[in-house]
């Protein structure tokens, strides 16, 4: 798989609460780019990890240097199975937390199969959120989306923007809302609403990645990079040890920090970065002499995209450490280490 890289605060087991209580949670979505980064995470923090993933998108090899390791367990399942978190918990009954990022992560594929999109992203999520309170968790914390925010152009984006007459652009954008809506509501729900998270274990070969890996792999190849319409539109990036970082704070807070109350929260950097700018700095990091192709733009897309992290910053502490420049640079050095 390559080597790891990643920026962690320095945190140790005191950081999760008692360390006379034993603690393991599930992570589904555990083969994928964020549910691998997270899992490793945990288990570094003394966590039983019981990783679940039914392979859709999810790659074993993501996991391959957990495998095998104390207190880590796999499942090839759905989270659309019945009962799933009642039987896990019967096999570990360590289980009290819940980390939710399988999904349906595709908006094309969303827009072919609306209703597998919807009964994944929100039906299995309310689902599992129901047997976690019934089970005594203390925390469920859900991936949402900045795709919540359809086509609000208000910026920087506020949590209480997406409402019901949000206009979403797809299935896979509604679908999350309405889970983040009712995981939120819960009284040991947080949803974190992600922006556009790039890092090491991101495939540029998937139909699913970001556009950080694509630029990347054309840059160090030499090839044409890519870009759909004029470049000018901007994103929220953020580095995945910063998001991961994100969901250890909301769903174990530090013992000297207020807990965390039930409800929706923007994470990203909070900074715009138009496609243009980030070409440019890929190619100077690479040392690339791509040249950039202009492709129409893709329908759909929105113009402009930036979080207010505010409300989570007051709420847990929590700030963005790694800046783009710096995330880049360790983005390319996982993907050229791992170049045949």
């Amino acid at each position: 798989m390559g080597h790891r890289v990643g920026v962690y605060r320095r945190m140790d087991r005191r950081d999760m609460g008692e360390t006379t209580e034993k603690k393991a949670a599930v992570v589904t979505g555990v083969a994928g780019f964020v549910g691998s980064h997270l899992a490793s995470r945990l288990l570094e923090l003394g966590f039983g990890v019981v990783g679940v993933d039914n392979l859709f998108s999810g790659k074993l090899e993501n996991i391959r240097s957990m495998q095998g390791r104390p207190g880590f367990s796999f499942y090839r399942r759905s989270v659309t199975e019945p009962g799933l978190l009642p039987q896990l918990k019967a096999e570990h009954p360590h289980l009290n937390y819940c980390f939710h990022l399988a999904a349906i992560v595709s908006v094309p594929y969303s827009l072919d199969h609306p209703q597998e999109t919807m009964d994944t992203n929100c039906t299995a999520v309310v689902e599992m959120l129901r047997q976690a309170e019934a089970l005594g968790f203390r925390a469920f914390v859900f991936a949402g989306s900045a795709a919540e925010y359809g086509t609000d152009q208000r910026l920087p984006l506020l949590e209480e923007y997406a409402d019901d007459d949000t206009v979403h652009l797809s299935p896979y954008g509604l679908a999350k809302y309405l889970a983040s809506r009712q995981v939120g509501r819960s009284p040991i729900g947080v949803s974190l609403r992600c922006f556009n998270i790039y890092g090491p274990l991101q495939d540029p070969s998937s139909p699913y990645s970001g556009v950080i890996s694509r630029f990347i792999r054309m840059a160090s190849r030499g090839e044409p990079i890519t870009i759909f319409g004029d470049g000018l539109q901007t994103r929220d990036f953020v580095y995945v040890s910063d998001v991961v970082e994100g969901y250890l704070r909301v769903a174990c807070p530090d013992p000297s920090h207020p807990e965390i109350q039930p409800g929706v929260y923007n994470i990203g950097r909070g900074i715009g970065t138009s496609i243009l700018d980030l070409a440019a700095l890929i190619r100077e990091l690479t040392r690339s002499s791509s040249k950039l192709s202009f492709l129409e733009e893709r329908a759909g897309d929105i113009r402009h995209s930036r979080a207010d992290i505010s409300a989570l910053e007051r709420a847990t502490r929590w700030r963005p450490r790694v800046d783009l420049a710096d995330g880049l640079a360790r983005t390319i050095e996982w993907m050229q280490g791992t170049r045949d």
